[in-house]
């Protein structure tokens, strides 16, 4: 196999976390170069590069030079975000203009967590922006495009937030109410999103796929 190298954007978050951990114990990428807002704090790998990157808008495709596989699971809330346009930057321009910087240095796949519902003429603001990006996302003609769409992540946060863990209580049993159409709006634990997004680019298709609740979970398995 040819050495592969992967870069993952968002690699402190809830997702990202676990698309990390995946990447590590995969021998399918011979370096991983993980960037987030922060330091992780983790301990020395032979194949993982971490880097610090504030604002991921500032990124030029020299920051993926030799990236064959970009991983994006950045996000935040409107209220984390604290306005609209703030929450407009970060979860829409910011990705975006990440992926086009990846692109111009000659990355082939690009995957993508966004969100179940997620859709440009949306009338919500948070499901537009998230449909907004995949829209533009899929303009910009990578070789592989897999935008995983999960409903409400199910996992540790460091940060609280009383709304989901309220919902996460309650989610495994209203799980059990949701099937037929309605089963794409089941919770998932964000550790299989993680492994999925791995399972999705090791698949080495080519165009654009979306995947919702069933085709997460077994991707996650793969």
């Amino acid at each position: 196999m040819d050495p592969r190298t992967a870069v993952l954007l968002g690699a402190s978050g809830l997702v990202g976390r676990y698309c990390l951990r995946a990447l590590l114990e995969n021998d399918n990428w011979n370096k991983v170069v993980a960037l987030a807002r922060r330091d992780l704090g983790l301990a020395a790998h032979p194949r993982l590069e971490q880097s610090v990157v504030t604002d991921m808008s500032k990124l030029a495709a020299a920051d993926f030079a030799g990236a064959n596989d970009v991983f994006c699971a950045t996000g935040t809330t409107i209220r984390k975000a604290g306005s609209q346009e703030e929450f407009l930057r970060i979860d829409y321009e910011m990705p975006l203009s990440a992926a086009r910087a990846a692109l111009e240095a000659g990355t082939q796949q690009f995957i993508l967590v966004s969100s179940v519902g997620a859709d440009p003429g949306s009338k919500n603001f948070y499901l537009r922006t998230k449909g907004e990006l995949e829209r533009d996302l899929i303009r910009l003609k990578f070789r592989a495009i897999h935008i995983l769409r999960p409903g409400l992540l199910l996992g540790h946060r460091e940060e609280f937030r009383p709304g989901e863990r309220m919902a996460t209580r309650i989610a495994p049993l209203l799980n059990l109410t949701l099937y037929g159409p309605l089963k794409r709006y089941r919770s998932i634990a964000a550790e299989k999103v993680g492994r999925a997004m791995v399972g999705a680019a090791k698949q080495e298709k080519s165009g654009t796929f979306v995947y919702e609740y069933d085709d997460i979970v077994r991707l996650a398995a793969v």
